[in-house]
């Protein structure tokens, strides 16, 4: 996935259509084969490898099941998949992200057919999490990203650091910004929202949902403590936003130079594109003062509920999440891997990426409940006032507009 469709995603912006309607075929029926079957996959593409990676994929399944597959590239997922359900005309399979998740599965979009999988027990139980849905792991997930701490590593020597000095915790952290800080480049930088903010307020402890599901969590005393933190390093001067540095998002910081530590995921191998001589390395985030924590941004395999070819969609799942096809996907965009024994096969592969791997163990998914996506837009909106602003009048105004959205849920 690119920068631009994670950074969509990291930021989750909410389905903006109405759905309507419901899949094609959807008689209620399941094929009973998948020969002769004719099914169309729609995708959101970081460009010509992932479309070509899926495509060959797609046809090899085709080949071996007498079936042809129609992969489609879709300008905007969310846009085209919300018309596809409103007119009837729904995907057969489809790209389907954590942030849509709930809200098509709360309206009896999805077919919940993960479970039945003969490799359901093979994925990350984060993942499984993610994708389940009154108590049913509904869609299979096809991939994931964690966020860690980058690091330009010619900075880094040049400021006489070894690896012995990769920050750990939070004063580790701030030592070590400070030490990277000079007149032409900031210690550290990230995007003020709430899929980077938030990671810091799980570390100190916090969480937005209780466990029982009924009530929203977000001005507690931790999570406070999480966003004061990073207002303590912008006063002391080691930490700017992209924005502040003339910068789109956070690795074209650390492209340019202007930043030597950055929080992002597996994706940052992008910035090779605009800044080829930008060496770096990837480490877990470090922990806070109640432990380590860092997000998890997935998709799944989603098949509209009750299609007449769910059964051949399935089959076609199985296959592409299957050890070796999820490698070929690795090989070819740099997608992790949503099974352990493949993930562990990646980390093999691909030692710089390890790190974002071994986070996966206790990586969560940002809150993605339907009707929470307008709530967290509007947090996200509120963080730009972050610095020199009020951390708690922020949570508490988050705290209002996410328990109204959280009601509403649980009352369907």
């Amino acid at each position: 996935m690119n920068k631009k469709a994670l950074g969509a995603a990291a930021l989750a912006v909410g389905l903006t259509a109405s759905l309507g309607g419901c899949a094609a075929g959807s008689d209620g029926g399941g094929g009973d084969s998948a020969a002769g079957q004719e099914l169309s996959i729609l995708i959101a593409s970081s460009g010509d490898a992932e479309t070509q990676s899926v495509t060959e994929a797609a046809n090899a399944w085709a080949a071996d099941n007498d079936a042809t597959v129609d992969v489609i590239v879709a300008n905007d997922l969310n846009q085209q998949l919300s018309q596809g359900f409103a007119g009837d005309s729904a995907p057969d399979l489809f790209y389907m992200g954590w942030d849509q998740f709930s809200t098509y599965a709360s309206n009896s979009y999805l077919e919940p057919y993960a479970a039945d999988l003969s490799t359901a027990g093979d994925f990350y139980s984060g993942l499984v999490d993610t994708f389940t849905y009154d108590s049913t792991f509904t869609c299979a997930p096809k991939d994931f990203s964690t966020l860690g701490l980058i690091v330009n590593t010619d900075a880094w020597a040049a400021a006489g650091l070894t690896e012995a000095d990769v920050p750990t915790d939070w004063d580790s952290l701030e030592a070590v910004a400070t030490t990277l800080t000079t007149d032409a480049q900031v210690g550290l930088s990230f995007g003020l929202e709430y899929a980077r903010a938030g990671a810091f307020m799980n570390q100190a402890g916090g969480q937005l949902i209780s466990d029982d599901g009924q009530t929203v969590e977000a001005d507690t005393p931790e999570n406070v403590a999480g966003l004061e933190y990073i207002q303590q390093l912008h006063e002391a001067g080691v930490y700017k936003t992209p924005s502040e540095l003339d910068s789109g998002w956070s690795g074209e910081a650390l492209g340019k130079g202007a930043a030597a530590m950055v929080i992002e995921g597996p994706w940052i191998k992008g910035i090779k594109n605009d800044f080829p001589d930008t060496n770096y390395a990837a480490y877990e985030l470090p922990a806070g003062p109640e432990g380590k924590s860092t997000y998890t941004f997935t998709n799944c395999w989603g098949i509209p509920q009750g299609s007449d070819t769910t059964e051949a969609a399935t089959s076609l799942v199985e296959f592409l999440t299957s050890d070796e096809q999820q490698m070929a996907a690795a090989d070819a965009f740099g997608v992790i891997p949503s099974t352990e024994s493949a993930a562990a096969l990646y980390a093999e592969s691909y030692p710089e990426n390890a790190s974002f791997v071994a986070s996966a163990d206790y990586a969560v998914s940002p809150v993605n409940f339907a009707g929470s996506t307008s709530a967290v837009a509007d947090f996200n909106s509120q963080l730009e006032t972050l610095i020199g602003g009020d951390a708690q009048g922020i949570l508490e105004s988050f705290q209002t507009s996410l328990q109204a959205a959280l009601d509403e849920a649980n009352a369907q």
